[in-house]
């Protein structure tokens, strides 16, 4: 990848095509020239695997030069909204059910219903995982697979030491007394049970749920108050001082991104992710890997968690080739030989026909994320209230309490004050 983010591999596949083009006839290169970009977060396992399928989709269609970039998470959304702002998004992007609402109402992805049953084939989907991608009644994306929130753990250290695994049920306080166990029975130096999760969105919007509440309220307002997020934070700082999990300073290190992310630099033993990045985590460990869901509350009952669309392929608005994005799209989703590349490192796939047909050659690490969202489905909630303009800017605004608390700059219960007057003029101001 060079500094810009754009991942070489993919240009130089995109040269190929260019080769492959100018062997046509001129008429036929004039009407068949057709450019595409896509974008997409992730880490080098996926890079690989969307890198063949552009090289397959090139090679079966000779005038399209598909251009890829891609930038870890933590970085992801900064550049997108810069593009955003200066009109030059790719014409296919990777989008986040976290972010897709706040993209769509500003009108910068394209309505893709106009393109159902036409360039996008959707016949292998469920009503609900074409409805898991709707906006205001409208599909902006398509979702490239099924997945949910999951502990992604070391399973030889957790049994090397004699410590329970993370099990469901289990709650939070016995997740942060194993993980403070296992520090200590390691004793190894910069070495801890788990990451830091308290900067984490999606951990927290797991833990409110147990409490009945949702991170968004249907009319668009943040569903928890200043208690819950002293309580939140709190819990973390405990765990901080305990030896559950990293200090700030190693935390602070992770780009929320795979790579540098504690579990995979040795510096922890389990971390909070989604069920989709097993694999992708599992090709940067040599040590191996098991996947649990989240803790449950108090009651060992009830699971925060819900089955979300995992990254989807949204069109922008301003793509000067809609139909040729369309059509890419279909083949990601939709395509059996493109289905067996993409596996289920981005999530289960939601075409039937395509899950079907890889099942059986799936190896062990993603058959165990097939199985995971198998168990985990009669135990979670539906999708919650989708977020308002600004949800981005909160999730950026926890990681930045959770340091403040972190580092000492702030209490807890004046960092959750603070945290709350800032939320409300986020999302006020959207």
């Amino acid at each position: 990848m060079n500094r810009f983010g754009v991942n070489r591999r993919t240009i130089l596949s995109g040269s190929a095509a260019l080769a492959a083009m100018a062997s046509l006839p001129r008429g036929a290169q004039a009407q068949a020239a057709t450019r595409l970009r896509t974008y997409w977060w992730g880490a080098k396992e996926r890079a690989d695997r969307t890198n063949k399928v552009d090289e397959m989709y090139m090679a079966a269609h000779p005038g399209v030069t598909i251009t890829g970039e891609t930038l870890g998470w933590g970085d992801y959304w900064t550049r997108m909204a810069t593009q955003a702002a200066g009109r030059n998004l790719a014409d296919l992007i990777q989008m986040d059910f976290g972010y897709i609402f706040d993209y769509a109402r500003r009108r910068a992805l394209l309505p893709l219903d106009q393109f159902v049953g036409k360039e996008i084939d959707l016949s292998g989907f469920t009503q609900q995982s074409i409805d898991g991608c709707k906006v205001d009644g409208k599909i902006y994306g398509v979702s490239l697979g099924l997945n949910s929130t999951a502990l992604i753990y070391d399973r030889e250290t957790f049994e090397q030491f004699g410590i329970p695994i993370p099990e469901w049920p289990m709650n939070w306080d016995e997740l942060g007394e194993r993980a403070a166990a296992l520090t200590k029975a390691a004793n190894r130096p910069g070495y801890w049970g788990m990451t830091d999760n308290g900067g984490s969105g999606p951990g927290f919007e797991c833990w409110l749920a147990e409490r009945g509440k949702f991170m968004y309220t249907q009319d668009g307002k943040f569903g928890a108050n200043a208690e819950d997020m002293a309580d939140w934070f709190g819990f973390w700082a405990k765990l901080r001082a305990q030896g559950s999990c990293v200090p700030p300073e190693v935390q602070s290190l992770d780009k929320l991104d795979i790579d540098t992310n504690g579990l995979t630099q040795g510096k922890a033993a389990l971390t909070f992710s989604n069920s989709n990045q097993h694999v992708g985590f599992q090709a940067l460990n040599k040590r191996k890997l098991d996947i649990a869901m989240y803790p449950a509350g108090s009651s060992k009952t009830k699971s925060g968690q819900y089955l979300k669309p995992s990254q989807m392929w949204s069109i922008a608005a301003t793509s000067k080739a809609p139909e040729a994005a369309a059509r890419l799209l279909s083949y990601f989703v939709a395509d059996i030989e493109a289905g067996k590349i993409l596996g289920v490192e981005r999530g289960i796939p939601a075409s039937k026909p395509v899950r079907d047909a890889i099942e059986p050659s799936l190896d062990t690490i993603s058959r165990r994320g097939l199985n995971y969202i198998a168990f985990i489905s009669d135990k979670v909630r539906d999708l919650p209230p989708p977020p308002p303009r600004g949800a981005g800017e909160v999730l950026a605004l926890m990681v930045r309490t959770n340091e403040i608390i972190g580092f000492g700059k702030k209490s807890v219960t004046e960092a959750a004050r603070d945290f709350m007057r800032e939320c409300d003029s986020i999302i006020t101001r959207g």
